[in-house]
């Protein structure tokens, strides 16, 4: 909207009054309400104005009109930016709504009803979880199916191998799982929250060649392969290495692999490792994978 007041008496001829007028009459009229009101600029009271006849006057006149309607598309633009980033940051609570909603749902997937639930010194809850339960029965493929028991050890063979056992921070309390269930960390929706996405958590941060040697990650391994095997064990060290970012990881582990490292590459991997992506914090963690 162009507003201008004029003060003081002025007065020009006839014919250069009627040519001011016309130059200013498109300008001047609020665009908000252009059909209500008359094409003209101003509306002539009783009360006579008279304009001189300065030439040099004439074009300052002019000059200020011309500003005054630059002013006001300026703000007119700046209104309507103002009410556009409006619009955009109210849809912005709905985007997050959403994603929240989508994260809950996962969560409902993720952790399973609980038998008994621990409370760790380090803020973790433990679930104490069905063993007929457990996330492996999500599979199509293993939906129905009951866990099966471990095979016997071979004649020869002995259990006690003079190792001891190193309880978990969780466990130093004295508390421990029923039988016929096994111990699950409960996934929370800050642990959600760190993935780069809703469908990527869980998932491992990159796919790593064991053959690689440019892609950043350091590592060693020890294997063996040809004979018959009737399971698998591993005596780890557990450290706690500094990782210097949330997207860094450090682990120690034993692979089960069946395929190659190309496109038909099956594992079972169990250990610890540290991922501030995954727990949001740097302290080791046992860890089971599978796919």
């Amino acid at each position: 909207m162009c507003l201008i007041g004029l003060l003081g008496d002025v007065s020009v001829t006839s014919r250069r009054r009627t040519t001011i007028q016309n130059r200013i009459k498109c300008c001047l009229f609020d665009h908000s309400r252009r059909k209500q009101q008359d094409s003209r600029c101003f509306h002539h009271s009783s009360q006579q104005v008279s304009f001189k006849s300065d030439p040099m006057f004439s074009s300052s006149f002019l000059r200020l009109i011309l500003l005054l309607c630059l002013v006001s598309s300026s703000f007119s633009s700046t209104t309507s930016s103002s009410n556009s980033t409006a619009a955009d940051q109210t849809l912005r609570p709905q985007e997050e709504l959403q994603k929240l909603t989508l994260i809950r749902q996962e969560l409902d997937k993720i952790n399973k009803p609980a038998v008994k639930t621990i409370q760790s010194s380090d803020g973790d809850k433990i679930d104490c979880v069905s063993t007929h339960q457990q996330p492996a029965f999500d599979h199509p493929l293993l939906q129905g199916q009951k866990p099966l028991d471990p095979p016997e050890i071979p004649k020869g063979y002995s259990e006690d191998d003079g190792s001891y056992e190193n309880s978990q921070l969780w466990s130093l309390s004295g508390e421990s799982c029923p039988e016929g269930t096994i111990p699950i960390r409960r996934t929370t929706e800050q642990d959600m929250l760190r993935a780069s996405s809703v469908q990527r958590f869980g998932r491992k941060i990159r796919r790593v060649k064991r053959d690689s040697t440019n892609n950043g990650h350091e590592h060693a391994v020890g294997y063996v392969t040809g004979r018959q095997y009737y399971g698998a064990k591993a005596s780890i060290n557990v450290w706690s290495p500094r990782v210097t970012s949330q997207y860094e990881f450090s682990l120690s582990q034993i692979w089960v692999i069946a395929g190659s490292f190309t496109h038909d590459l099956n594992t079972i991997e169990a250990g610890w490792q540290i991922s501030p992506e995954l727990y949001g914090d740097t302290y080791p963690r046992f860890f089971t994978y599978w796919t």
